[in-house]
């Protein structure tokens, strides 16, 4: 088994399993920023999901995986975390939705899996594993060439460091305690030199604002925090 993991982080997230789905809970800040999230996909996908096989990584109980797969999208979820992926099966039976959930990394089931992804999403899991360029290697490999990575995940600074863990964690509480490490944000400059490295090139780097007083976020070019990064496999 690949050793890019934390176990800590793994039962960390375990014990918000029955918090997924509530969205004024714990996971808050998740199902706020997830249409975000699903419009920029579409839009960098021409807007047609619709029979690309889309891998994501970090699913947790599926909040992400369920919008991509009422777009109709052949979807598999991806998490080391077994009480979310129950949920997240559970979930997705009651509304009928058809997702192929698998408790693994992504570095074992990249060596294993005989599938080539059109489309592969790995949101706010980097800044919670070891190593994340392992995990963005191991989605290189599981791409199709000329198919598309979404990354999402902190930036390393004190404006980062002030907003989202003294104020979104300590003074806010919109989410738990705990939740972000701030030795482990990653700069975007650092983000792109992952994606190179992996033979990908990067095509798009957006941020996520938050903006308290309307408890909202709004995709803009301020990268400061939050930011999503979207990259395609270069054609061989």
């Amino acid at each position: 088994m690949s050793k890019n993991i934390d176990v800590n982080e793994i039962e960390k997230f375990s014990q918000l399993a029955k918090e997924w789905w509530d969205p004024n809970g714990k996971c808050k800040p998740l199902h706020i920023i997830n249409p975000l999230r699903l419009d920029y996909i579409e839009q960098h996908c021409d807007e047609n999901l619709v029979g690309k096989n889309l891998l994501d990584v970090g699913c947790g109980g599926g909040i992400l995986s369920e919008s991509l797969a009422r777009l109709n999208a052949n979807v598999t979820g991806l998490d080391l975390a077994q009480a979310s992926l129950e949920v997240a099966k559970k979930h997705a039976q009651q509304n009928g939705l058809n997702i192929n959930y698998i408790q693994s990394t992504i570095e074992d089931y990249a060596s294993q899996s005989p599938i080539q992804y059109d489309i592969i999403t790995c949101m706010e899991l980097l800044e919670h594993v070891p190593e994340p360029e392992s995990v963005i290697h191991a989605c290189a490999k599981l791409l199709k060439p000329g198919g598309k990575l979404f990354l999402s995940t902190i930036n390393r600074n004190h404006k980062a460091k002030l907003l989202l863990i003294y104020g979104a964690e300590y003074i806010a509480r919109l989410v738990p305690k705990g939740t972000h490490d701030f030795n482990r944000f990653i700069r975007p400059s650092e983000l792109m030199d992952f994606v190179e490295q992996a033979g990908l090139r990067t095509q798009d780097v957006i941020g996520m604002e938050y903006h308290l007083l309307k408890n909202k976020f709004k995709l803009g070019n301020n990268i400061d925090v939050n930011y999503i990064l979207m990259a395609t496999k270069i054609s061989e």
